[in-house]
């Protein structure tokens, strides 16, 4: 392939995948800042793997390798460069107009912020999850076992569900 080829190759896969992009940069950072500087950086990344993808393993799963462990190591960078932090505010994550929440979509926001607070391994795991992903699948994207990946799912949900429980209570 030429190189134009190769570019050309390269700007269709990222815009047939772009999803997967926004959704992990959406759930490890909460400014836009942040957002677009760890966007960046995994498009960066992964046009300088590009020529390294294997063939055997689907496009979306190359994707979601690359831009886990980016936003993993950014996650961590960004923990060491703000020792102190405020805690997170409870208007965060907005998918709709206030007005038309309704149970369901209330309940979504909760789901994503308490995601937004796990560890950076769990939250990836949780992610792919929630998308849908097999244990297969988010085994080899996160590079554990499928035994493991189904016990830390496991104990990530029951987690989540505490979380949900002592919002009840409150």
């Amino acid at each position: 392939m030429s190189p134009l080829e190769i570019s050309d190759k390269f700007i269709s896969v990222i815009q047939a995948n772009k999803g997967i992009i926004y959704k992990v940069t959406n759930s490890f950072c909460t400014n836009e800042e942040d957002r677009k500087d760890l966007e960046q950086e995994i498009i960066v990344q992964l046009w300088k793997s590009f020529n390294n993808y294997k063939e055997q393993y689907k496009y979306s799963t190359w994707i979601y390798q690359i831009a886990l462990n980016v936003s993993i190591s950014y996650y961590r960078k960004e923990k060491r460069n703000k020792a102190f932090t405020n805690p997170l505010s409870e208007n965060i994550i907005i998918f709709s107009d206030e007005s038309e929440k309704n149970d369901t979509q209330e309940k979504t926001d909760i789901l994503y912020r308490f995601i937004l607070e796990l560890k950076e391994l769990n939250k990836a795991l949780i992610l792919l999850y929630v998308e849908e992903k097999s244990y297969k699948e988010i085994a080899e994207i996160i590079g554990i076992s499928e035994t493991n990946v189904a016990t830390k799912i496991g104990r990530i949900k029951t987690i989540l569900k505490q979380k949900f429980n002592q919002i009840k209570q409150n």
